[in-house]
């Protein structure tokens, strides 16, 4: 039994891998409960069971995600203290610092609560852990997303290009302009190459908590002219239900052999995709039993299941995409 908060895009996202996986029971909630019982009449079938209650009935689940809009932190310090496991999807900066602080909460009731696990952040993660295997050591991780998932999705990402970006730099934390640092990133067909800027995105904070070796951290994200002039106004227009085709793409740099070397990869898929398959994928890890360590963690980081994690999320239908040098 697994509870899911949203029945938004990536909620429904969530569900439909839950019920791919066989999962015998979701526990849905949102605060529409005619959107989330719309979502669970399309998703019962005959081997998964899709109940829709109210938020309190949740406590009843080993797991429940949160995709719902952020902020994370009230529902999730509630759950633990209940006694349920938690998988948060939120990219908000300041939710997911406030996550992180509910470690000890966590460990108090023997609970697990896995911050950021979704596409950017979440899948970066697994992929820098995978890359880092590869490497003697590593120092540089560079990260960039292309694409939105639903409408919450696309407004944290009009949010994010009009705030204040975060990496991390020789030992210190940096803030530059949203907006700012144009760089010109390639992502795996058939999305080719995007101009992308800096923005107030939570990947510095957590892959620096899961590599925390590393010297340098950057995040971006792609953005039109439009994007960056119209980002410290209120939206123009409503989001789309849900955007295109997405990407994501980690550069991961560090030693091999003696020598200076780069890696790089990503996944081409539509973001609620990839952010409903991590999460639903991690949160069966904690059901089944394979990630019982209590406290609060990010995906990547040393002594959880990565590795496991990742190949369940391949296996699911999300395409790895390895760039290979001359």
């Amino acid at each position: 039994m697994i509870g899911v908060v949203g029945a938004g895009v990536t909620g429904a996202r969530i569900v439909d891998q839950l019920c791919s996986a066989k999962e015998d029971h979701v526990l849905l909630h949102d605060v529409q409960s005619l959107v989330a019982q719309r979502l669970a009449s399309f998703r019962r079938d005959e081997t998964t069971r899709v109940s829709v209650v109210d938020s309190h009935d949740l406590n009843v689940a080993p797991v429940v995600i949160l995709a719902c809009k952020a902020p994370h932190v009230t529902l999730a310090r509630k759950l633990l203290e209940a006694g349920v496991s938690v998988v948060s999807l939120s990219d908000d900066v300041t939710d997911v610092l406030q996550l992180l602080e509910l470690d000890q909460v966590a460990r108090s009731k023997f609970q697990t609560l896995i911050v950021g696990a979704a596409s950017s952040p979440g899948m970066s993660g697994l992929l820098l852990r995978h890359l880092a295997t590869s490497f003697d050591s590593i120092d540089e991780v560079h990260v960039a997303l292309h694409g939105t998932g639903g409408p919450d999705c696309a407004r944290q990402h009009h949010h994010a290009l009009g705030g204040q970006s975060i990496g991390w730099h020789d030992g210190d934390w940096i803030r530059r302009p949203a907006g700012s640092g144009r760089e010109l990133c390639w992502f795996p067909e058939p999305i080719g190459a995007y101009d992308c800027y800096r923005a107030e995105v939570a990947d510095p904070l957590l892959l620096k908590r899961a590599a925390p070796e590393l010297r340098r951290v950057t995040a971006r994200v792609s953005a039109t002219r439009r994007d960056r002039f119209t980002a410290r106004f209120p939206m123009l227009a409503p989001p789309h239900p849900e955007g295109g085709l997405g990407g994501l793409r980690i550069e991961v740099r560090g030693m091999r052999n003696g020598s200076r070397h780069a890696a790089i990869a990503g996944v081409a898929e539509r973001v609620a995709q990839v952010a409903g398959v991590v999460a639903a994928t991690t949160a069966r890890t904690i059901s089944s039993g394979s990630l019982t360590t209590a406290g609060a963690f990010v995906l990547g980081e040393p002594g959880l299941p990565n590795e496991e994690i990742l190949k369940d999320v391949l296996a699911a239908g999300v395409r790895l995409h390895e760039f290979v040098g001359a």
